[in-house]
């Protein structure tokens, strides 16, 4: 499992259990996450993440943490 820290926040993405519905990236406020090729996501701008948990909380299959 991927674990991507800087600064207070880290994000964890379990890509076995992501089926790539893309919801984390369409409900990011801050376009922390982009799709990679299989529609995953990937984080790309960890500086811009505000701990909102919109990511998480919209997971449908509980892949993805935010912890500080």
């Amino acid at each position: 499992m991927p674990k991507v820290k800087q600064g207070v926040y880290d994000i964890e993405i379990n890509y076995d259990w992501c089926k790539g519905c893309e919801l984390c990236i369409e409900f990011c406020p801050s376009d922390v996450l982009e799709a990679d090729e299989e529609g995953k996501p990937r984080v790309v701008r960890l500086e811009a993440c505000t701990n909102c948990k919109l990511c998480e909380l919209h997971c449908p299959d509980l892949a993805l943490l935010v912890r500080e």
